[in-house]
């Protein structure tokens, strides 16, 4: 393999990685894909995508423009460009886990050669791209960063489900360790994106991914907060919200929902708020919000409870019907998804909890797996009460949630008498 040549080498083929090899090979590039996943490599080899928002015929088109998933690191040998794009989950600790990063790193730099660009997109905290992946670049070929090879950083801004914001139309931020490195960055980037967005170094590359989330999590944990005191004093939260976004300054509309999930607004301000502990400082709005998000789940399973009661029901033995198990609308990907947390706290109550999500075969919570509902209709006639956790198309454009009651809305896009918003 070392004798083909690529105009880039994705290390990581997950939900950044991917859709990164796609836009290149779209963009006219020879990509090579790799992964430490057998089980990945063979099934994109065979045209079966294993993420949301790419398909066996997108697969077919990049595999016509010369795409090659593979696990033989070889590839980086032959190719100009090399972009890091591995998972940054953090330790049960809630510091940041870099392992997956070192060991891409440590991959890279055995197959480096003279004149190589090396991009990481995995999200982190400042100064692991100069601090962490840069020693082990150097020290694994011989060769020194910003002489014989440029390393850039370049946060990915994927918003999986999004079909207004794709990867080509979302602006790229791009930091280099010296100017040469961030003009071969944007370069590299202009042939597949419409914008690229150069930064004066790698940290503040790094900075502006962290800052985007930390100010949607902060500002999300804010509606939470004021979802729970607005239920008390009969305010109806969403219309307020409706009425305060119609102001064309000063505000932008933030919503509450039963907690946050994902891999990026639980995750990022934690790696943001570890920094500024590692300074001898506290990161309060961050741990505030980190407490009120993930108090969300409990309060949901009472505000069920609640529900029943004014059903004369108890929630104990009753049956409650989970509308979605996702951390987001119109995908499949569970990771960080607030209704697992959810769906414990509501079995340990005594619930018999249920799910119906079209993109979900199975949910996991607690140790058990459960098998969704394949009616959304029989399911909710034995359901006592429903729970919208997730505003799949599939769910909000059925009229069965017209006809059944009652209903536990947790994303404001359901109205009714047999409604209840969160």
């Amino acid at each position: 393999m070392s004798e083909v040549t690529y105009s880039l080498t994705v290390v990581g083929l997950g939900y950044v990685g991917l859709p990164l090899a796609q836009e290149a090979c779209l963009g006219g590039m020879k990509v090579a894909g790799l992964d430490t996943d057998p089980a990945v490599v063979a099934g994109l080899s065979n045209g079966a995508p294993h993420i949301d928002g790419i398909d066996s015929l997108d697969l077919a088109v990049m595999a016509e423009a010369g795409f090659l998933a593979t696990t033989d690191p070889s590839c980086i040998r032959g190719s100009d460009v090399v972009v890091i794009c591995v998972p940054t989950p953090l330790n049960d600790d809630g510091t940041p886990d870099l392992n997956a990063v070192k060991a891409a790193a440590r991959t890279v730099s055995e197959n480096l050669h003279l004149g190589s660009l090396v991009i990481l997109e995995s999200t982190t905290y400042p100064g692991t791209t100069e601090d962490i992946v840069r020693p082990i670049l150097e020290e694994g070929s011989g060769l020194v960063a910003g002489t014989d090879f440029c390393l850039s950083y370049s946060p990915e801004r994927i918003d999986p489900g999004n079909t207004e914001w794709s990867l080509r139309n979302t602006p790229k931020v791009v930091g280099g360790l010296t100017p040469a490195c961030a003009d071969r960055a944007v370069r590299f980037y202009d042939q597949i994106v419409d914008t690229v967005v150069p930064t004066v170094g790698l940290r503040e590359a790094e900075f502006a991914k962290l800052l985007e989330n930390t100010y949607r999590h902060v500002n999300i944990a804010l509606m939470n907060e004021m979802a729970v005191f607005c239920h008390e004093l009969g305010i109806d939260l969403w219309a307020a919200i409706e009425a305060a976004r119609t102001k064309p300054f000063g505000y932008e509309a933030f919503y509450p929902g039963p907690g946050v999930g994902g891999h990026c607004i639980p995750i990022d301000p934690n790696y943001l708020s570890w920094l500024v502990r590692s300074v001898g400082y506290r990161f309060r709005f961050v741990e505030l919000a980190e407490e009120i998000s993930d108090r969300m789940p409990a309060y949901v399973a009472k505000r069920v409870q609640d529900t029943l009661n004014t059903e004369r029901k108890s929630l104990n033995g009753s049956v409650v019907l989970l509308l979605g198990v996702t951390y987001k609308a119109n995908v499949s990907d569970q990771r960080e998804t607030p209704a697992r947390p959810l769906a414990a706290h509501l079995d340990a109550m005594g619930a018999d909890v249920r799910y119906f999500d079209p993109h979900v075969d199975t949910f996991a919570f607690n140790g058990r797996e459960l098998i969704g509902e394949d009616d959304l209709e029989q399911a909710l006639a034995v359901a006592d009460i429903a729970v919208l956790v997730q505003a799949h198309d599939e769910i909000v454009g059925s009229g069965a949630l017209n006809r059944v009651g009652p209903i536990l809305d947790t994303r404001g896009v359901l109205s009714g008498d047999n409604v209840e918003r969160l």
